[in-house]
């Protein structure tokens, strides 16, 4: 296809520093946004908190033991994401949950500068521009960048270096890019395996390459997911296997003719498809990049957990880059009236979806105030004095993870039990990890054995061990 724009502005000639200047700007937002929103106290346990003292450890030279799991649970014996361990360095010269939120902002703001050079060759400064904005403002990676803190972070600009190779019919970067993925979590080696089955399938179609090192590529991939799956997480998990096997059966015994029913029931699959596809142009669906979705899709639709059907939370990020390429390689496949029609969908999906997630946050003057609630909550973090043993609810445990040994107030205590306990449950996210039922038990527990209470207005509250 041939460049949309002929008189390019000065500015976006250099295709570099067009990249690294959008990139630089989305890092700035969403650390804006992420920051911002752990100093209002909209952060979480599950999962910033759980990361921060999985990172936490690491960067003591210790196994990620994270309380917040549970007494003495091994981290890796949950998600296998040791790649988390190269923050540590980071976090043991600045401790804290906003350098966990920060370096996800960096990281996944790093994915808009393959995608924008690629685009910039393919058809020029402006189209680059647009394609560089439909990343960094992509409802997936928006979400991602402001829900705490996850390990696909390290996924989405690998995904994105990974396919743009790929498009350029560059095999050996793609496989290299690819192959961290495998330390990001266990379900990735599914798509490191479809990276090698797109190498594999290239090299056929152009027959002077051999289709041997994608297939040894695709076979890696599979093996890793499989080690990962069937040994490693097994030997960690207190329960001795993978707590994630039983959101696969459809709530049941797993039945084969159920699962087409299963992976397009109930409608809100459907939106997630739409969303992807338009993100894509629709002209995206002719490439076949757009297959690294497959695995992702593949899991969270036959899942019966219904968190991974949608488009909220962290899922999609992963996704996002990938429909971005296959949108850049579908431009060099039609004319020139198309392929306008597909950067205008992607970019009308963009300006839709980007008042329902986050990044609006940043004009809005009411997420820069600090209301008497928010005041009243921090006077009472301030009374824990540092490395004190608390039980916690899901925000204020967000709070405290950086500076004292936290765990779950819904979670029968070990020995003598907490210091302290701080709940706030006005917290709209206080019944998930913790059923408020737990929590009542538990506080009920904690004022029989003689906790003092020293703040107890508003729906906050804080005992203090006898």
């Amino acid at each position: 296809m041939k460049p949309l724009v002929r008189r390019p502005a000065v500015a976006a000639r250099r295709p570099a520093v067009l990249a690294w200047g959008l990139a630089a700007g989305f890092a700035a937002l969403y650390a804006c946004v992420a920051v911002n929103r752990h100093r209002r106290g909209l952060t979480k346990a599950y999962d910033l908190g759980i990361f921060e003292q999985a990172v936490r450890a690491y960067a003591h030279g210790q196994a990620p033991i994270v309380p917040l799991k549970g007494p003495g649970y091994h981290l890796l014996g949950d998600h296998f994401h040791p790649l988390i361990a190269v923050l540590a360095p980071v976090y043991r010269a600045f401790p804290g949950p906003l350098t966990l939120v920060v370096a996800q902002a960096l990281l996944m703001a790093l994915a808009v500068v393959p995608l924008t050079r690629w685009a910039h060759e393919v058809a020029g400064p402006r189209v680059a521009l647009l394609v560089g904005c439909a990343t960094g403002a992509s409802w997936g990676i928006v979400r991602a960048a402001a829900d705490d803190f996850h390990e696909i972070a390290f996924a989405v600009p690998l995904l994105a270096f990974a396919a743009t190779a790929l498009g350029r019919r560059r095999p050996l970067a793609a496989a290299l890019w690819s192959l961290p993925l495998l330390l990001v979590k266990e379900d990735l080696g599914l798509t490191v395996a479809a990276v090698g089955a797109l190498i594999a399938w290239q090299a056929r179609r152009e027959r002077h390459r051999t289709p041997l090192p994608g297939l040894v590529l695709a076979a890696v991939g599979l093996a890793a997911t499989a080690l990962a799956v069937l040994v490693v997480l097994p030997a960690f998990n207190p329960g001795g296997g993978f707590d994630y096997w039983r959101q696969l059966d459809g709530g049941g015994q797993p039945s084969p003719s159920s699962l087409p029913l299963r992976l397009g029931w109930p409608p809100v699959k459907w939106l997630l498809l739409f969303l992807l596809a338009a993100t894509a142009g629709f002209v995206g669906l002719r490439s076949p990049l757009l297959l690294l979705c497959v695995p992702t899709l593949a899991w969270r639709l036959a899942s019966s957990n219904s968190h991974y059907w949608g488009v909220s939370y962290h899922y999609s990020a992963v996704l996002m880059p990938i429909a971005v390429a296959a949108l850049v390689d579908a431009l060099r496949r039609v004319d020139a009236r198309r392929a306008r029609r597909a950067l205008a969908v992607s970019a009308l999906v963009t300006a839709v979806t980007l008042p329902l997630y986050p990044l609006h946050e940043v004009v809005m003057p009411e997420a820069w105030r600090t209301s008497p609630r928010l005041t009243e909550t921090r006077a009472l973090l301030h009374r824990i004095p540092d490395d004190a043993t608390v039980a916690a609810s899901n925000r204020l445990a967000a709070q405290l993870t950086g500076r004292a040994e936290v765990t779950l107030v819904c979670r029968a205590p070990e020995g003598p039990g907490p210091q302290w306990v701080a709940v706030d449950l006005r917290d709209p996210s206080v019944q998930a990890p913790c059923a408020t039922a737990d929590t009542a038990r538990m506080l009920a527990g904690y004022r029989e054995r003689g906790y003092h209470p020293l703040i107890e207005r508003d729906g906050l509250l804080l005992l203090q061990r006898p």
